[in-house]
């Protein structure tokens, strides 16, 4: 049945991905005195969505530009996750990147940067995004850096698109690629660091992140500002709401993010109330920093901790 009443047939569980930023990534741990670890992963905003989509339990259908001989490694690692991939062919060959976590840390030691698309791929990446998002009902969009792969142009267009064929769109985006989006979104989830480079926000304290969501509230149905360990601020059907989870001992913050974003379009599209998809999120985001590897968890262990999310109405 269609989730809005338009013409989009919702498929419960089924998330759509946009990803225009695929990437390899190889991870260097020192875990015991026998010697080094290698890790390879596909990564990028949009893998690590899907990935804890999955981990969620959803199905998730990744859609991003493939291409050189790194798109072989990508295409591999991530259906050996369980991730769908609609991949869409391009000349140039997918970025990546290199960690070296021995000293604790992440240090970089290669950055390949992805290759920017012409027109015809841009075209081609479109459409592929509009038809998996119309058949799973629910689409993730996730960001581009300022000026690369593509126009931020592309994102408006998909987005209307998008809305009006009845599917839910969760966007994860920050600068000039949120900037471009003047409305359409279903949920908008950005950090406060983002609003605050954006000039949105000029601190972290409440009252002016508060503020600057008044000001994006033309853009989306639902905002949810994430703020590292001090849980989330949210603003949903017009009134303002702070979500905390549990605490946890740190490993890594990155990814927690990416797994709140994922938690939410889980829920939306499973038709939980909004208030409902931001205790799941703030869960996920809780629980993952717990762990090696962003956007990773299992439904069980988050839906455990669900209990202990608080949720306070703001004023």
């Amino acid at each position: 049945m269609p989730k809005d009443g338009s013409g989009a047939k919702a498929s419960e569980g089924e998330i759509c991905i946009f990803a225009p930023w695929p990437l390899f990534t190889i991870t260097i741990e020192k875990l015991s005195d026998e010697g080094d670890e290698v890790y390879f992963h596909a990564g990028g905003q949009g893998v690590w969505v899907a990935r804890m989509v999955a981990g969620l339990n959803g199905r998730p259908t990744l859609v991003g530009p493939v291409g050189g001989e790194a798109s072989c490694v990508i295409e591999a690692l991530v259906r050996a996750e369980g991730i769908e991939l609609r991949g869409v062919p391009v000349k140039g060959a997918n970025g990546g990147y290199i960690n070296d976590r021995r000293g604790g840390d992440r240090k970089e030691v290669a950055n390949v940067r992805p290759p920017r698309l012409d027109r015809h791929e841009i075209d081609d990446l479109h459409n592929a995004a509009l038809a998996e998002g119309i058949r799973c009902g629910t689409l993730v969009v996730t960001g581009i850096p300022d000026g690369e792969v593509m126009p931020v142009e592309t994102y408006p267009r998909l987005v209307k698109d998008l809305r009006a064929n009845g599917v839910i769109v969760v966007a994860d985006i920050a600068g000039s690629v949120l900037e471009s989006i003047e409305e359409g979104l279903t949920l908008l989830k950005v950090s406060h660091e983002e609003l605050q480079a954006a000039g949105l926000a000029k601190s972290d304290d409440d009252a002016s992140l508060m503020k600057a969501m008044e000001a994006l509230r033309g853009k989306a149905e639902h905002i949810v500002v994430s703020r590292a360990g001090a849980g989330c601020l949210a603003l949903m059907e017009g009134r303002f709401y702070e979500a905390k989870g549990p605490e946890m001992a740190a490993h890594d913050h990155t990814g927690a993010g990416d797994s709140m974003t994922a938690a939410l379009a889980v829920a939306l599209s499973g038709g939980l109330d909004p208030r409902e998809a931001l205790r799941l999120a703030t869960a996920a985001g809780a629980l993952n920093v717990t762990r090696h590897g962003r956007g990773t968890g299992r439904r069980e262990d988050i839906e455990a901790i669900v209990p202990s999310v608080l949720i306070e109405e703001r004023t």
